[in-house]
């Protein structure tokens, strides 16, 4: 039941208004989940971590991203608390953990980075013990050794290295971690079907350069949804009333600010659109968000009515489906001058652990 969120801006944003300042940010997630309740009532307390690039090139300090994490609960360190008033970013990876694979160390805290690359997911690799060994046996030794921990996911990013064509290289053009990410996603399954594991692995991974953002939400199953993931976009996130109330602010038809997240940070349901399951998004250097189904053996025609996902492997895993809490009464107004649309249906989605 992990949480993560993503930041892509044409300016930099100050951390705290993504991580501590509003009402149902991330770190408020992590003890009070809104959209997704485990029966058995954990929380996102197994540590965080939170990584950005910095706003100017400086030769000295390069243009690797900074990653800071922990294994106390997020709600109750005080040095992110302070640091996420002081750093500002134009891209920023946060993230979450309820661990159920991997033990409580720093070195299982996401975001995990290489280079200029940075990664960190939300899911898990059913009985990855069967599949470790084989995929391990495809790392070459320079990428092996950059392992640290032991969770799935690190290692999944360790094969998502390995299948790039240069994984030190300086730059990667949008088209080339796309690609990546479709080979990794096709070599886990590959392995799993190797291995005759049946149970279904949940992969909504994310990987940036610091220019170029790809991200899915997937699941190795044609009858169950996938792990929940939304998106929003705009040109300004602003808190419009006392007490964290944040909305996304659309002036133009300008998309100066990208937003992912495991659960939106709003209780504004016009924010926020839900990314459909099995399906890979791109966020350009130039701001576009992409779209794009993932057509595998698992790939279900949205024309297909004989074919339709259920919520009942979430259910095996003590999770259900629930709408968003409304946001609490306020006698505040906002004071931007837009107004919202009016809302759409809420989509039942699905919990995940990590």
């Amino acid at each position: 039941m992990c949480r993560l969120v993503i930041y892509k801006g044409t300016t930099p944003i100050q951390l705290s208004h993504l991580l501590t300042r509003p009402a149902h940010s991330i770190i408020n997630q992590a003890f009070d989940s809104r959209l997704r309740v485990d029966l058995r009532r954990p929380i996102n307390g197994d540590g965080f971590g939170v990584g950005w690039y910095d706003s100017v090139y400086d030769e000295e300090t390069g243009s690797e991203p900074c990653i800071f994490t922990s294994i106390t609960p997020a709600w109750n360190n005080a040095n992110l608390t302070r640091l996420a008033e002081k750093i500002k970013s134009p891209l920023v990876f946060a993230h979450v953990r309820a661990t159920t694979a991997g033990s409580l160390s720093l070195d299982n805290c996401h975001p995990w980075k290489h280079g200029k690359l940075m990664w960190m997911h939300n899911g898990g690799i059913a009985q990855f013990n069967l599949i470790k060994r084989k995929l391990q046996a495809k790392l070459p030794d320079d990428i092996f050794t950059v392992v640290q921990g032991n969770t799935d996911s690190e290692w999944s990013f360790a094969l998502f290295l390995s299948l790039l064509p240069d994984p030190h290289a300086t730059s990667f053009s949008p088209e080339i971690l796309r690609s990546t990410m479709l080979a990794t996603i096709a070599t886990l399954n590959e392995l799993a079907r190797d291995a005759g594991i049946t149970e279904p692995s949940l992969l909504n991974f994310c990987v940036t350069d610091g220019e170029s953002v790809v991200a899915t939400r997937y699941i190795s199953s044609k009858t169950d949804e996938a792990a929940s993931l939304y998106f929003s976009s705009g040109s300004a996130f602003h808190e419009y009333a006392p007490g964290g109330h944040y909305k996304m602010s659309k002036t133009d038809k300008r998309e100066n600010i990208i937003m992912v997240a495991s659960e939106p940070l709003t209780f504004e349901k016009a924010d926020w659109m839900e990314i459909k399951t099995n399906t890979l998004i791109v966020i350009t250097p130039r701001m576009n968000l992409l779209q794009i189904p993932i057509v595998d053996e698992f790939y279900v025609p949205p024309s297909d009515p004989a074919v339709r996902r259920t919520s009942g492997f979430a259910a095996q895993k003590g999770f259900f489906a629930r709408r968003p809490s409304p946001p609490p009464p306020s006698n505040h107004s906002d004071t931007t001058g837009s107004s919202q649309s009016e809302s759409s249906p809420t989509r039942s989605v699905q919990g995940c652990s990590c």
